[in-house]
């Protein structure tokens, strides 16, 4: 039987609330922290509002010498992994370092890096840096970073598939608690809140032009207009349950109990979009059966084209009005590759409490056949969530929580 990976330490900094307990106070009554954007002037911009962790000191939190190494994704994701590492009561040297490793994932927050490096090739002439070397080379400096600041030399990587990459990491990590390594990292950061990175993201676009941070991104609503970008995300301690427990692990969250992955057929193909698959492979996976479903996390794109597909993917799966289903991230944004372990740190709270946090500011379309937390949270006995995230381009993504018995 394969070995069951429990999430033993979160670390979690979204635009509502930094640590678990700030994060939850925030999400649970449904918070809102979209707002217009102030790490640049984006008045020019089409697409004005942003989910910012606002206040955030990299210089309080970690040692002056790793400040100029590093861009605000990787700071965010090292005090986050600082967190995980107290809320899993585990101290770096307490575990054999090649018995410890981290998948993480990366969307679009290396543009603020690349976006450094343009800078400095533009003050000093005589120094050539390209922009695809900039990227290589981000896209493996987060997880580096905390492998190397904590001492961990077990396997480690980066998965690059846009918003849902934050699950397929989380699986990766499944993958090698599985293969017999004692502790992962798992989740992702994104911090695309840059010049550079503002301009990537609407011409993807997929971005709202509201003004109004209360109406600029409602999925599932007739109202939709496109998705409003956000800065953050989560790490996970990933831990075979056995091991976690005999260590005496204080906090066991619950179970990455299931996973499934797709890719959409090509366009004009006339064949279904791949996201009802990913999430029946990812129950089959888990060996739950539609009806043991307490909650949908909803990808909530914010485009009535792949709002649609979501909602006819969730009924295929569970029925009309079949699963509550919900979308937190109204309060902040859709923050990229930490959107989806977001979600799941959402779910094993969901599950902890026995409330199912709301989707804010949404007035469900009566075109969508689902049951839409919104308005306020929902008392309900939570024990299986399942998560789902999209990724540009194709990816789809889907993973099963359970509470760890």
């Amino acid at each position: 039987m394969n070995a069951r990976a429990v999430v033993t330490g979160i670390g979690v900094a979204t635009p509502n609330g930094m640590g678990v307990e700030d994060f939850w106070a925030a999400t649970r009554v449904g918070k809102n922290a979209i707002g217009p954007v102030t790490r640049f002037d984006a008045s020019r911009y089409p697409s004005r509002l942003a989910g910012e962790i606002r206040g955030f000191e990299a210089a309080d939190h970690l040692p002056n010498r790793l400040i100029p190494q590093t861009d605000r994704m990787t700071q965010l994701a090292l005090v986050a992994a600082d967190c995980a590492f107290a809320d899993a009561g585990v101290e770096p040297g307490d575990i054999p370092e090649f018995d410890m490793g981290v998948v993480t994932a990366s969307t679009c927050g290396g543009f603020e890096f690349g976006q450094n490096e343009l800078k400095k090739l533009w003050s000093q002439g005589s120094q050539y840096v390209s922009a695809y070397q900039s990227f290589a080379w981000f896209y493996a400096v987060n997880s580096g970073q905390i492998s190397i600041r904590n001492g961990m030399r077990g396997p480690s990587g980066v998965v690059v598939s846009d918003h849902a990459g934050g699950l397929d990491a989380i699986a990766q990590a499944r993958r090698q608690i599985r293969k017999g390594s004692r502790l992962i990292f798992s989740g992702g950061f994104d911090a695309p809140v840059c010049p550079w990175g503002w301009v990537a993201q609407i011409a993807g676009g997929r971005l709202s032009t509201g003004d109004d941070p209360e109406t600029a991104y409602l999925p599932f609503d007739s109202r939709a207009r496109g998705y409003v970008p956000g800065e953050g995300g989560a790490l996970l301690i990933l831990e075979e349950e056995r091991t976690a427990r005999e260590r005496g692990a204080e906090n066991v969250y619950g179970v990455i109990a299931g996973y499934g992955a797709t890719f959409d057929p090509r366009p004009g193909s006339g064949r279904e979009p791949g996201l009802r698959r990913a999430a029946e492979l990812a129950l089959a996976d888990a060996g739950v059966r539609p009806r043991d479903v307490d909650v949908v996390f909803a990808d909530a794109a914010g485009t009535p084209s792949l709002d649609r597909e979501e909602a006819e993917a969730i009924t295929a799966v569970f029925g009309p009005f079949g699963v509550p289903v919900t979308a937190p991230k109204t309060m902040t944004g859709r923050l990229y590759s930490g959107a989806a372990p977001v979600d799941v740190v959402s779910a094993l709270l969901a599950v902890r409490e026995g409330l199912i946090p709301p989707t804010t500011n949404v007035e469900r379309s009566a075109e969508y056949d689902i049951d839409l937390v919104t308005g306020q949270p929902r008392t309900a006995p939570v024990r299986t969530a399942l998560v789902l995230a999209r990724g540009h381009g194709g990816h789809n993504s889907a993973v099963v929580v359970r509470a760890a018995d």
